[in-house]
């Protein structure tokens, strides 16, 4: 499968805009989550309805993703706790989305929200026990906003800004594969990375970069390649070797 990894795209229209231009290209495009931006000046329901058309226009050429992160969050739920409401409104338009899996005979794909408190992490922790028992031999990725505490894709520069309960399910189910975002520079510091092998997982977190083009990963998972491209260039790493 070819697959496009985005995230952290912030209600940046150009780079919107460049997601929906090549998404007929890949099998799978995953846009990991702070789709929106809450220092935006657009109101949020002005935002909602311009990133619901995207992901339309998006689904319409190939399969799409989109989870939710920290700052997609417009409403709570029947636990009182913050989710991102607002996108199960795209699952209208064929995108999967939070709580959703993407079955095919090579891979599971399972799409975990944002969680906001304990009991939005337990319907995590029940969904990726749910999948684990659907799994079978299939290649498992998981789309998470945001990256594993003390690998080198949570590394801000200064410290680490990763998810310690991500670190235990990984530990827990051990996954083939988590597409993250959340934590921008990441991947350009020098002690930082945009890929990361936890256990036996490998983790992948694409960055942010300003300008009309995102910062993105590409992963063929049958030929084993993964690229991460942004104005630095294209970094090509074989995912056996990582």
């Amino acid at each position: 499968m070819r697959i496009l990894l985005v995230s952290d795209l912030h209600y940046t229209l150009p780079q919107l805009d460049w997601v929906t231009s090549v998404a007929a290209d890949y099998e799978l495009v995953v846009v990991a989550g702070d789709s929106l931006d809450i220092a935006s000046i657009v109101e949020p329901d002005a935002q909602i309805a311009v990133v619901l058309e995207y992901l339309s226009r998006m689904a319409s050429k190939t399969t799409v993703v989109a989870s939710s992160g920290n700052h997609d969050l417009n409403a709570r739920n029947e636990q009182g706790e913050r989710v991102a409401r607002w996108l199960e409104a795209a699952s209208g338009s064929g995108v999967l989305v939070d709580g959703g899996r993407l079955s095919t005979e090579r891979e599971l794909v399972t799409v975990c929200p944002w969680w906001d408190g304990p009991l939005t992490r337990e319907v995590v922790d029940r969904q990726l026990a749910e999948d684990a028992a659907l799994v079978g031999d299939r290649q498992w990725i998981w789309v998470y906003h945001a990256p594993p505490s003390g690998s080198p894709t949570s590394w801000t520069g200064q410290r680490h800004y990763g998810d310690d309960d991500l670190v235990a399910w990984i530990s827990q189910h051990s996954p083939d594969i988590v597409l993250t975002g959340h934590v921008h520079p990441s991947p350009f510091m020098a002690d930082g990375a945009w890929v990361d092998r936890v256990g036996s997982t490998l983790v992948f977190n694409a960055g942010r970069q300003p300008g009309p083009v995102p910062t993105r990963i590409t992963l063929d998972t049958e030929t084993g390649i993964a690229q991460w491209s942004s104005y630095e260039g294209v970094d090509e790493r074989a995912l056996a070797g990582v």
